[in-house]
């Protein structure tokens, strides 16, 4: 599959992209709404960061517990459930005398839904596409989030100066509810891609199996970790310019979709695998110099080009997928989205954390360089890992 006319041509494609890109724009607008709710009551960047990113942490629990259900179940019937789900917890989280633990407490039930949407969505993608659409498939579904996140931000921005914050919560539901009606309506019934129940042992022994090869493991810890880091930047974007939040945030979902158009169309295909790290290192190093504390045009050209960086999950999904057996695809999928959510949910605790100590500012710096050390020690050990294998093909050619 080379078009994106093939691409939208292609049965139940259609659909599927409407109904998540309801679903980005309703997740952008309820973290920014509960994100500046959170803040203003509290007046801590730790709590308004994990308020944004925090439920990420409960997906370990999901990739843990419930992840095996992402081929064992009916595709469409489980994410029309997970919609609803989302829809009647966003309007919960609307209601003004909601405590700041049922908040989370709320959140913590999304984030584990979420956990097992991520592997069905993903599958199902993988499923209606086939392996040779799947990177042309997903960089759509990367520039459609792009593209909602900057409407979802720009919208969310607007709600919170000009109404409210639970204004921006209500219209969240909303979207949820209209995800469900699309994927209930407009996707057919599938069997589950595998057989058997759901069920904890099953999720332990796909995770083990999955993570007991060493190149799929590399590709998970590039998946997760480098640019989980840099999410914790992210999540400070309140605490660092409380009143413009929202277009550093769109200015990020800007660069993420030139990212992945340049990866996903652009790019010849000889030349995307060598690209993977030095993208990493692209999304981590232009926050380097917040530890000055730039001003706002300043901070939103460093977020844009940093954000082109995103555009390395690409090259590192389509490696998984290539490693990865079709009867476990939803599951590796999944895994990828949970232990990237989760990875995004430590960063932002912890980036809360060193900015209550410090200040935002510096806490961006040290994510960043985080992030630029890890990718640096996944570099070397891919190169390890080259060196190796070229030694043993010329031992075995003698």
């Amino acid at each position: 599959m080379r078009s994106y006319r093939q691409l939208f041509r292609t049965p139940e494609f259609t659909p599927l992209f409407l109904a998540s890109s309801a679903t980005v724009v309703a997740q952008t607008v309820s973290g920014l709404a509960l994100g500046v709710l959170v803040f203003r009551a509290t007046d801590s960047p730790l709590l308004s960061a994990l308020s944004m990113f925090g439920p990420s942490l409960t997906q370990v629990l999901g990739a843990t517990f419930l992840l095996s259900g992402a081929d064992r179940l009916p595709p469409r019937s489980t994410l029309t459930g997970i919609s609803l789900a989302f829809a009647a917890g966003t309007a919960v989280l609307a209601l003004p005398a909601l405590p700041l633990w049922g908040v989370f407490a709320v959140l913590v039930g999304q984030g584990l839904a979420a956990s097992l949407g991520g592997g069905v969505r993903w599958g199902l993608v993988n499923e209606i596409l086939s392996k040779d659409g799947y990177l042309l498939g997903r960089s759509v579904f990367n520039m459609m989030s792009g593209v909602m996140q900057i409407i979802g931000f720009a919208t969310g921005g607007v709600l919170v100066a000009v109404l409210s914050p639970r204004t921006g919560l209500l219209l969240a539901a909303a979207l949820y509810a209209v995800a469900a009606v699309v994927i209930r309506l407009c996707l057919s019934s599938r069997p589950p891609r595998a057989t058997g129940r759901p069920s904890a042992s099953a999720t332990w022994r796909a995770n083990a199996l999955l993570w007991s090869s060493p190149p799929r493991r590399q590709v998970y810890l590039a998946l997760w970790i480098p640019n989980g880091l840099v999410v914790g930047c992210e999540s400070l974007y309140v605490s660092y310019v409380p009143d413009s939040a929202g277009t550093l945030f769109a200015c990020a979902a800007l660069g993420m979709l030139t990212g992945d158009v340049l990866v996903g169309r652009v790019l010849p295909p000889r030349l995307r695998p060598r690209l993977g790290f030095p993208l990493l290192l692209l999304l981590a190093v232009p926050y380097l110099p917040f530890l000055l504390h730039p001003a706002l045009p300043l901070a939103a050209a460093a977020v844009t080009l940093a954000s082109v960086g995103f555009g390395a999950s690409l090259v590192q999904q389509e490696r998984l997928v290539a490693l990865t057996p079709d009867e476990l695809s939803g599951h590796a999928l999944g895994l990828h989205s949970a232990g990237m959510l989760t990875m995004q949910g430590v960063a932002a605790a912890l980036a809360g954390s060193l900015a209550q100590l410090t200040s935002p500012a510096r806490a961006m710096t040290v994510m960043a360089v985080g992030s630029a050390g890890v990718t640096l020690l996944l570099m070397g050990a891919a190169r390890r890992e080259e060196l190796r294998t070229v030694s043993c093909e010329t031992g075995s050619g003698r």
